[in-house]
């Protein structure tokens, strides 16, 4: 009997058993776990919802949307699913994770209450303010007038946050009051982040190197992820509005051990001990990006699960079975387990659609990424994109192109070699991804 034909249903856990395993989004993220859960030999049935283009060649599509919390319930229960894993930030802010855990079902990813430190940029701030975690100063305003008066007297650089999610193009870095004095305005009058701006964070401007900080957390232990790089802007040279991310490199070489437990100490270690005084015990992946300031590492905004695209280069490096890793954290057995990585690099190049990330046309056909897959050590993964019978673009990140090389600039070579292979109409990337860390010398 082929294990793929008959899975065995594990609903609690071990490390001999083949579980189903159901991923809830549809993005490049999602596609890069399943790539990597495809790999364990525990692997019995892998289902994604709603899933996209990509990823029906590695699992099922279900075609429930990663909102509905209920029919992806009913869904887990039908399907004997053994291991939920929770891609986007929406569901987790909704409560997935609660909802699962009433019926007794195991997933990944924090509670609602946890979640908060992602969904609320106001309540993460508070929380650091109180614990005493390195953080640009701040100040939070729900009208309108305040925040403009407050603006005005404080003057540019300035950086203004709508609260809520916002699908990471909440974030106005302002270089002039001009810019803040539109930000607000679009936040606040326009509403175009909707309800998550209804509140606003306005905070001091910090200059320096950006860097993405990974933790999978089992409500007890921790264990950090290499250091990863997003690039957010839209444009080369970092001009341009924020984005989800247009591609990230990992690990970072100039980010040394010492500086690395520095970080675990003075800001992983203190938020989780911080959310758990206040019973908001977390569980799953905590994503805090940071700012590497004169004055040391501070705390740029928290995320309460896998970055995309980080995860995109992560998945690519991450050696240890990643249903292992997984398991142990909903089960609080983290300690146990020994996480190990490849050496080398690993970088992601995104192909986005012409307008992201304003207006953009859907529906274009893409040509070229079985092309760009043949690249030696190269692996496409696939963010908005759908295929009925033909692929076509659906989503503003449409592609991430990830490759693996023994040197930085080995990874990029080819990475940048099969995204130029790949067609749409209006295709557009940032053609330096990974510049700064070159011109480091990395």
């Amino acid at each position: 009997m082929n294990r793929l034909d008959k899975p065995h249903f594990n609903k609690k856990g071990g490390k001999n058993m083949v579980s189903n395993v159901l991923i809830i989004g549809s993005g490049g993220r999602e596609h890069a776990l399943a790539w990597k859960l495809a790999q364990s030999s525990r692997i019995g049935k892998l289902y994604i919802a709603p899933g996209n283009g990509g990823t029906r060649q590695i699992a099922e599509n279900v075609a429930i949307d990663a909102t509905d919390i209920d029919g992806l319930v009913q869904f887990a229960e039908k399907n004997e699913v053994g291991l939920t894993v929770v891609g986007p930030d929406d569901p987790l802010a909704l409560g997935v994770v609660d909802a699962f855990q009433a019926r007794g079902l195991r997933i990944f990813g924090p509670t609602r209450a946890a979640a908060e430190i992602e969904s609320s940029k106001a309540f993460a701030k508070n929380l650091m303010n109180e614990a005493g975690i390195p953080t640009a100063t701040f100040k939070i305003f729900s009208e309108y007038d305040k925040a403009l008066a407050y603006v005005r007297e404080h003057g540019a650089p300035i950086v203004i946050k709508a609260s809520g999610l916002a699908l990471g193009k909440g974030v106005y870095v302002c270089k002039t009051l001009a810019q803040a004095e539109a930000a607000l305005a679009e936040i606040m009058l326009e509403n175009v982040h909707k309800e998550a701006g209804k509140e606003v964070v306005v905070e001091e401007f910090l200059d320096g190197q950006e860097i993405s900080i990974h933790a999978f957390c089992d409500g007890k232990n921790h264990v950090l992820l290499p250091p990863a790089q997003d690039h957010k802007p839209i444009r080369n040279g970092d001009k341009g509005k924020n984005t989800g991310g247009m591609g990230t490199i990992a690990p970072l070489s100039w980010v040394s051990a010492d500086a690395l437990r520095d970080i675990d100490e003075r800001i992983v270690c203190s938020t989780l001990q911080a959310l758990a005084k206040r019973g908001r015990q977390f569980t799953g992946l905590l994503y805090p990006g940071l700012k590497m300031t004169t004055s040391g590492p501070k705390v740029l905004e928290f995320n309460a699960r896998f970055g995309d695209p980080e995860t995109q280069s992560y998945m690519r490096l991450l050696k240890t079975d990643l249903l292992d890793i997984l398991e142990a954290c909903v089960d609080g057995t983290l300690a146990d387990l020994a996480i190990e990585w490849h050496s080398g690099f690993a970088v992601c190049v995104v192909i986005a659609s012409g307008g992201y990330p304003d207006e953009y046309k859907k529906g274009l056909p893409i040509r070229g990424v079985a092309e760009a897959g043949r690249v030696s050590d190269v692996v496409v993964f696939h963010a908005g994109t759908t295929f009925d019978g033909e692929l076509k673009t659906s989503g503003g990140r449409a592609l991430g192109v990830t490759a693996i090389g023994n040197t930085l600039r080995d990874a990029l070579d080819r990475a940048y070699e099969a995204a130029h292979l790949i067609e749409f109409e209006g295709k557009q990337y940032r053609s330096d991804i990974g510049a700064k860390a070159i011109a480091m010398g990395f």
